[in-house]
């Protein structure tokens, strides 16, 4: 089941699983979508059909404004988005909550984790904007050495924004458990995602 959530801080859609697992998960979008977009709005539902409780959600900025990038300056506000919409979902589920989100939207879920650990159980990442496309000298991973949250990274064999070898070799800075979901010949907007749901849920399962 599927509905509007609303509160003073958080905007999305809550998917209610007909048979519940006792998780819950926190998806957001990408720099250039919302909480609407096809990758996100069909991970959730697949997932919430897998058993999972899922909150998907607009970030700050979105929510601020209906199109354009996020301003660099004000990501901070994204990511005590994101601590809202978990703080939202979590008196819901008995079991783990897992933050995420497509590219921009799981940078900053890592960002969060990697600065306060408590604020999730799990993190699944779609799509992690490991650099800019042909920009490989600008990795984003600073943080990956302070992150403690088992993590799992979807990731397409054809994404710009860091080749699996690249991923793979990033993932290895990570000191808490991690997995790579390699998905042959999906690039950055991660098409056929929402069918690899029930391995995705095994996979989160087993991070621990």
């Amino acid at each position: 089941m599927e509905e509007p959530f609303e509160t003073p801080d958080v905007r999305g859609f809550l998917h209610r699983p007909e048979a519940p697992s006792g998780d819950a998960l926190v998806l957001t979008h990408g720099a250039g979508s919302n909480c609407r977009a096809p990758l996100v709005a069909g991970v959730a539902r697949a997932l919430a059909a897998a058993g999972f409780l899922v909150l998907r959600c607009d970030l700050p900025f979105r929510r601020q404004r209906p199109g354009g990038p996020p301003f660099p300056a004000e990501a901070a506000r994204d990511r005590e988005g994101l601590r809202s919409a978990a703080a939202a979902i979590r008196p819901m589920a008995a079991g783990r909550l897992y933050l995420g989100g497509h590219s921009y939207g799981g940078r900053q879920a890592t960002m969060l984790a990697a600065a306060d650990s408590t604020v999730a159980d799990g993190l699944l990442l779609l799509s992690y904007p490991l650099h800019p496309p042909r920009k490989p000298q600008q990795m984003r991973t600073a943080h990956f050495a302070d992150l403690r949250t088992p993590a799992l990274f979807v990731h397409g064999s054809r994404d710009p924004f860091g080749s699996l070898e690249e991923m793979r070799a990033a993932l290895a800075l990570i000191p808490a458990p991690v997995d790579l979901l390699a998905i042959e010949g999906a690039g950055h907007e991660l098409k056929g995602a929402p069918g690899h749901a029930a391995e995705i849920a095994c996979r989160l399962n087993a991070l621990g």
